[in-house]
Formats: C-alpha cells, sequence, structure tokens
C-alpha cells in the first residue's frame, strides 16, 4: 500500500495535478486580497451635513471626509440662502467608499428668467396653461369687466403690465386678468355729461312755425 502511495506521488500526472493545485490556489487568493483592497472593503466613511453651507464651506468636510463632489444642479428657493447646499446624492448620512463623488445640487443666486407667452385673446384655460407651461406658478386671477366671459385680457406684475416676450422671474407673483363678460355700468354723472343739451326756443322762433 505504502509503495503504491509513493509510486502514485513520484507519477508526474500527480505532481503538475498538484502544482496546478497549489497555483491556481495562490492565484484566487491574490485576486482576492487586491479586490479587497481596492474596493476598501468594510471600510466606508459618512457622507457630512453640510446642507445649507456654502459650497466654500462644505469643501472642507468633504476633503476630510475623503470625498468629491459635483455640482450637478440648481434651484431656486427663497427659504434658502443663494449659493447654499439643498440636496446631496447619496444623501446625508449615508455609507459611502472613500473617495467617492458626492453630487450637489445648490440655491441658485437669481431666480431663474421666463419669456412672458402671448395670452391675449386667449381664453382663460389657454392662458393659464401656457403660464404653467413656461414655469410660472404663483398666478393669480382677476376677474375685470368685459365683453366676453373667461377671455384672457392681460398679465402683470408688482402693477407693470407685461407683455409678450418680457423676461420675469419664475418666483414672480403674475396677475391674470379676465374678463368677467359683463359690461362696465358707467356712473350716472358720465350719462348726463355725455347728454346734448336741449335749447330752449324763444317766443319768436314758436311764432315763426
Amino acid at each position: 500500500m505504502s509503495r503504491f502511495f509513493v509510486k502514485l506521488i513520484k507519477s508526474p500526472i500527480v505532481i503538475n495535478l498538484l502544482l496546478a493545485a497549489v497555483v491556481t490556489g495562490g492565484v484566487i487568493y491574490g485576486v482576492l486580497a487586491w479586490l479587497d483592497t481596492y474596493t476598501r472593503h468594510n471600510e466606508a466613511v459618512i457622507v457630512p451635513d453640510v446642507k445649507g453651507l456654502k459650497l466654500q464651506e462644505a469643501a472642507s468636510f468633504f476633503e476630510s471626509s475623503g470625498l468629491r463632489y459635483n455640482v450637478i444642479d440648481s434651484v431656486f428657493s427663497k427659504d434658502v440662502t443663494p449659493g447654499s447646499i439643498v440636496e446631496l446624492v447619496p444623501s446625508v448620512g449615508s455609507k459611502v467608499k472613500e473617495g467617492r463623488i458626492v453630487f450637489v445640487t445648490i440655491n441658485a443666486l437669481t431666480s431663474q428668467m421666463g419669456l412672458i407667452p402671448e395670452i391675449e385673446d386667449l381664453s382663460f384655460r389657454q392662458a393659464y396653461a401656457l403660464l404653467k407651461a413656461r414655469g410660472f406658478n404663483n398666478i393669480e386671477i382677476k376677474y375685470v369687466p368685459g365683453d366676453f366671459k373667461d377671455l384672457a385680457i392681460g398679465v402683470s406684475a408688482n402693477g407693470r403690465s407685461l407683455y409678450k416676450g418680457d423676461q420675469v422671474p419664475l418666483a414672480a407673483s403674475l396677475l391674470l386678468e379676465v374678463s368677467s363678460g359683463d359690461a362696465e355700468v358707467l356712473p350716472a354723472d358720465s350719462l348726463l355729461q355725455d347728454e346734448v343739451p336741449v335749447q330752449e326756443l324763444n317766443s319768436e322762433e314758436e311764432n315763426w312755425f
């Protein structure tokens, strides 16, 4: 039995198989060790809470955490300081690998602008939908006297009439004037002033007839 085992060990085929097994095991171990180092297995950092900070202020927090950042978008909000961070992806508190890029959304320095469309003589629904489609969300409706009901007459902001092509902040409060369908009733005094005065005929003119 021992002779057979010794003979088997000395066989070139068995020796080659054993060497192949050892080499394969070494390669697998080396690859797993490299992947573990490359992906920093079990090593993670926390995305810092930098919301509300200016980008320059947040940069030091990202650097100390071993993270990078990239601004991908901007929004406008009156409730947030202009230029400050409003959103992070991954979100605040997420566990990520060191060196990960955090995508940042900041609050714009000024409100985005939109173009006023042509709304005169459109129906109320068409004019309202057109303004909404341009990005205006703060729209107030005011009915004014007019011959045709629910007909858009004009649009204004802060008491100033706006016309097609005017650039206005999307956050501005717009006043959409719509015809009520009721003609304006003139005061009684104005009607009297428009009447042609009746001249009294003197007695001689009366006698002429």
